[in-house]
């Protein structure tokens, strides 16, 4: 892909095949990510247009890209201590006057605060994320039914042999491949992918670490100290409202998707089943989010009946999501403790 400078703006080409995009002025561009001298941007006016770059850009094109904020807007021009004092005393007062504040604190935490705490947390996964050809375009494949929309960062499976997935703050969800491997199906990742994508619309996991750790959450990860706060997370237990909202929309997206919800309440049913008669304690996705009747009640009542579902991978899909971390000759291996 050949990017040309024209007028105020740019044009996209492609020179072996002689397509063309239209023109698009630099000042239409929206910063998606900057890192380890990678960047991507969007189109302001286009939904789902993408422009990267694998290294840094040549310095005529650099000039004219937008840069992406430290903190956000009016923090930038306040000042990161002036802000964060304000935004303390604030909130000190909400979440001593009642008792549901870190519901209402949550949605006001500046977004690039949050991304830049979930972005430390990613860190401490140690190089464990898996990554094949083959892998990578299966779960883009199930990313694109259950989250249309992108509202989630990212997605990604994590070489990591616990029965549980986890939001991390920012909109990033983590598959761990203990749980892709119990999956009988790729329907039953589905409907936990749907659920994880409800706590990120919700920002479930924002409200859950200051209602654990209080305000110094907030302070402690916009600094960029946030990869101590991942276990906090690991052990998060959402509320039942919280619990239900995430169930509403992960059937939400299935019932979109045309994925079958009984799936998900069959996975309820055996590992829940499982987790009980065990007694055990570990580290699973139904200790961070507890089974209960009802949650596998509602997801078999989503079933609609006379319905033809369609499978959420394909055979070789899903034989491929499942052998994606055991074939990742450069993935980082489990030795017993993760964090």
């Amino acid at each position: 892909m050949l990017l040309r400078q024209a007028a105020d703006g740019f044009v996209l080409e492609e020179p072996e095949s002689g397509w063309a995009g239209a023109p698009a002025a630099w000042s239409d561009l929206t910063v998606i990510g900057v890192e380890s001298g990678r960047s991507a941007y969007g189109h302001s006016a286009i939904p789902g247009w993408r422009m990267g770059f694998a290294g840094e850009a040549p310095d005529g094109i650099a000039a004219h890209l937008p840069k992406g904020a430290r903190y956000g807007g009016w923090i930038d021009r306040l000042g990161f201590w002036p802000a964060a004092a304000l935004f303390t005393i604030a909130a000190v007062l909400v979440v001593w006057g009642a008792a549901e504040a870190p519901g209402i604190v949550a949605p006001f935490i500046p977004r690039s605060w949050e991304n830049r705490m979930g972005d430390a947390m990613v860190g401490d996964f140690g190089g464990r994320f898996c990554h094949t050809p083959a892998g990578d375009a299966a779960l883009r494949t199930l990313v694109a039914q259950v989250d249309p929309q992108h509202e989630a960062r990212e997605i990604a499976l994590a070489n990591i042999p616990m029965v549980n997935a986890v939001t991390l703050p920012g909109g990033r969800v983590i598959l761990f491949d203990g749980l892709i491997q119990q999956a009988g199906s790729p329907d039953e990742v589905a409907g936990v992918l749907g659920h994880e994508l409800g706590h990120v619309r919700h920002r479930d996991t924002m409200t859950g670490l200051i209602r654990q750790l209080g305000l110094s959450v907030v302070l402690g990860g916009a600094g960029g100290n946030a990869g101590g706060y991942l276990n906090g997370v690991l052990a998060m237990s959402y509320g039942r409202e919280a619990e239900t909202a995430a169930d509403e929309v992960a059937i939400q997206q299935m019932r979109s998707a045309n994925i079958s919800p009984a799936g998900t309440a069959a996975f309820f049913e055996r590992i829940g089943g499982k987790e009980a008669g065990t007694g055990a304690r570990a580290m699973t996705w139904f200790s961070s989010h507890p089974l209960s009747a009802d949650r596998r009640r509602r997801f078999a009542a989503a079933v609609q009946p006379g319905t033809r579902y369609r499978s959420a991978l394909d055979p070789a899909q899903w034989q491929a999501l499942r052998s994606s971390c055991a074939k990742d000759p450069k993935v980082a291996k489990f030795w017993g403790k993760p964090f």
